[in-house]
């Protein structure tokens, strides 16, 4: 299969994927304002080209929290990859190995930290969710350090679910023969049928609303990884996250599923690196699906970027040699214009 760019596989894990998962993936929250300028935001913003210079060789490896990586191009966090093929996870985390980069694995996947680890050697980062129950999360963090992962993505955005209308109309549900693996242990790892959607009635459940500053330096108290703040649009939050301790800022608005009408993530960067003044890495996570928007970001100060969406999209449409296919294939679109 010849893919020439991202959004072809889209359009085949559309064609694959029953409704109720696709929309799951590809949904943002309300009128999805956010959703679509997350991506057009990147056409408003023009390169200014330079010539006659020698590009016979480039580099394109970085080091994030100082692991070195094959290019600034990184695996966000995507729920319930098993939806999208059977492999999941798994699938995932070696394409992500074989191609020299770091995979964050999120809270609510269908593989465990334990049985991602298994799939071999690899960087890996967990994003966290902060449950009620501080002894499960104190606990997750536990085995996330016992199984080599290397830092903590902080999700911060999420109090509560964003309203996402799709996932409401399809009375979105976790299919029978999959559990969040990560909580099966500790009977939190179904999610019951709900009259609207039911993951919404599951994060009103069980994720903490409390969830504040003084709980980014709580997590500095149980584990000795970095913590990296994921949610962050603003200045202000750049500057508070620095002073509670975070060893690196990811500006996301969660893939535009949470607060719609919030600025594109491209749109947001330029105004957290300047408040960071250098003193953490500032990435991005959101709306990537070209080179060109690669090289942006980068151009703009972030030190890497996340990708989520294509990841999910290639996954369902190929399994493994979809992503596999996917993560060196950004990297040269991106090494096109270094």
């Amino acid at each position: 299969m010849e893919i020439t760019n991202v959004n072809e596989y889209q359009a085949i894990a559309k064609e694959k994927l029953p409704k109720m998962v696709y929309d799951y993936y590809a949904s943002g929250a309300e009128d999805q304002w956010t959703l679509q300028e997350n991506q057009y935001a990147f056409s408003k913003i023009l390169f200014r080209p330079r010539i006659l210079i020698d590009v016979s060789r480039i580099d394109m490896t970085t080091t994030v929290l100082g692991f070195k990586i094959s290019m600034p191009i990184m695996v966000a966090p995507t729920a319930m990859q098993k939806m999208a093929h059977p492999e999941g996870e798994y699938a995932t985390a070696r394409a992500a190995s074989a191609a020299g980069t770091i995979m964050t694995l999120s809270s609510w996947a269908t593989s465990s930290v334990e049985e991602v680890a298994s799939t071999g050697p690899g960087i890996r980062f967990f994003q966290l969710y902060v449950y009620k129950d501080r002894n499960v999360v104190a606990q997750l963090v536990r085995r996330a350090e016992r199984a080599g992962f290397k830092a903590i993505a902080l999700t911060v955005d999420t109090p509560r679910l964003g309203r996402r209308e799709a996932d409401i109309k399809n009375r979105f549900t976790l299919p029978p023969f999959l559990t969040l693996k990560n909580f099966e242990g500790l009977n939190l790892g179904k999610m019951d049928k709900s009259d609207e959607s039911g993951l919404a009635s599951y994060v009103a459940g069980q994720i903490d609303r409390t969830l504040s500053w003084k709980d980014v330096k709580w997590l500095q108290t149980i584990t000795s990884l970095p913590i990296l703040v994921k949610g962050v649009l603003t200045a202000e939050d750049a500057r508070l996250s620095i002073q509670a301790g975070a060893a690196g800022i990811i500006v996301s608005n969660h893939g535009a599923r949470q607060l719609d009408y919030v600025p594109a993530t491209i749109m947001a960067l330029e105004e957290v690196v300047k408040a960071a003044q250098g003193r953490v890495p500032v990435f991005l996570d959101g709306g990537v699906r070209r080179g060109t928007d690669v090289f942006k970001a980068l151009a703009l100060g972030a030190s890497g970027i996340f990708i989520g969406r294509p990841v999910v999209f290639s996954l369902a449409a190929e399994g493994e040699a979809g992503v596999r296919k996917l993560l060196p294939a950004f990297s040269l679109w991106t090494n096109t214009f270094f």
